[in-house]
């Protein structure tokens, strides 16, 4: 396996710049997802790596080889597509086999060889009983399984995956979604996945990188992507359901400061709040953190939390819990809340917020501010 850092990468079609100077180190052995809007520039680098466009500007290694101007065939990846690509005439044993047969000799490879990998990787991916099928016998999630399997006989350097999930059904892609993550740890292998979907990203990445328009936003972890958004764009890509933004200002008032917005504001203790922030400011809220006050007095303090009243205009139910849209002044905010609780549009409820866990951000630059002491206008 390898390593794969991409250097001031750009690339151009025309006028429209796909990718934007971007720097990325990939570690070997880890697997990355590239997670972003349509558009935003995420299978170009994908392809980039590949070698399937040709870079504008920049630099690509793979390993310690620089791979700017090598073929696709020659850097030692393997890819695999939205669309499945099976040769629709060949079992399921011939498609695995395809590749390691055309460059059996440039790889040194017996026909006993090529027959060992075929079954290694069948076994793997629990496709043994297919392999006489043709692809037109097998499911969705069957196809998928051999589109795998045929990039990991190769035993390639890096793994490279453009939204391998996004044709099967929901069931599919979280079974799918499983068996690619018990995979990477068995073979421990450097894997770059692209997706569209944010829980998919989540779930799947020991790092995450969140592009716009080409511009890398943020690289980190699941976890901190979710508890640490970068800037406003990441808090509200990342989550479902989004996180609540409002936009509004800060005022202290002797022990306490309040976030004033349109119809409604909000006491604070000073700690909660960014430090000499003064005047407009966007206040974020994930829906988990902001809940009806009978509950969340059965877990919390109360005390410090910020209290608020709105009106149910939705009731969403979700199984285990019920997200509600409630109507607090000229907004309206997402809430999570147990199924048990009995909730009806048009009811008034009385709402409590974790201090502990909002969000600021500059209005202007659209950044993460630091929490700390504050020192506010009076």
């Amino acid at each position: 396996m390898a390593r794969v850092v991409l250097r001031n990468v750009t690339k151009r079609f025309g006028d429209h710049v796909a990718v934007s100077g971007l720097n990325l180190d990939v570690e070997d052995g880890e697997f990355l997802v590239l997670v972003g809007p349509s558009g935003c520039g995420k299978s170009t680098t994908l392809r980039l790596i590949a070698g399937l466009e040709e870079l504008t500007e920049g630099e690509v290694y793979i390993g310690d080889r620089l791979v700017n101007g090598v073929p696709p065939r020659d850097r030692d990846v393997a890819m695999v597509f939205q669309s499945y690509a099976l040769y629709p005439h060949l079992t399921v044993y011939d498609n695995l086999a395809f590749g390691l047969r055309m460059r059996r000799r440039q790889l040194g490879l017996s026909k006993g060889d090529i027959d060992r990998r075929v079954r290694e990787v069948a076994r793997t991916l629990g496709i043994e009983p297919l392999l006489g099928r043709r692809p037109k016998q097998l499911s969705g999630g069957e196809r998928q399984r051999v589109a795998l399997g045929r990039a990991i006989v190769r035993h390639p350097k890096v793994f490279l995956f453009d939204e391998p999930l996004s044709n099967l059904d929901a069931q599919l892609r979280v079974e799918v979604r499983r068996e690619l993550k018990q995979l990477h740890r068995r073979l421990q292998a450097t894997m770059i996945f692209v997706t569209h979907d944010q829980i998919e990203a989540m779930t799947l990445g020991d790092r995450v990188v969140v592009l716009r328009d080409g511009v890398i936003q943020q690289v980190d972890t699941p976890q901190r992507l979710y508890q640490e958004p970068a800037n406003l764009f990441v808090a509200r890509f990342i989550g479902s359901p989004p996180m609540n933004l409002l936009t509004g200002r800060l005022r202290s008032e002797g022990d306490v400061v309040r976030f004033e917005t349109d119809g409604f504001s909000l006491s604070l203790p000073p700690a909660a709040v960014p430090s000499s922030e003064i005047g407009r400011i966007v206040l974020g809220i994930r829906p988990e953190d902001l809940s009806l006050a009978v509950e969340r007095a059965n877990n919390y303090n109360v005390g410090k939390a910020g209290r608020m009243q709105g009106r149910v205009e939705v009731v969403e139910p979700m199984g285990a819990q019920q997200l509600l849209y409630v109507a607090v002044g000229a907004n309206a905010l997402a809430v999570l809340s147990r199924s048990e609780e009995n909730i009806q549009p048009g009811q008034s409820v009385p709402l409590v917020v974790r201090v502990d866990r909002l969000h600021w951000f500059d209005p202007d630059t659209e950044r993460r501010l630091v929490v700390g002491t504050a020192t506010l206008e009076r």
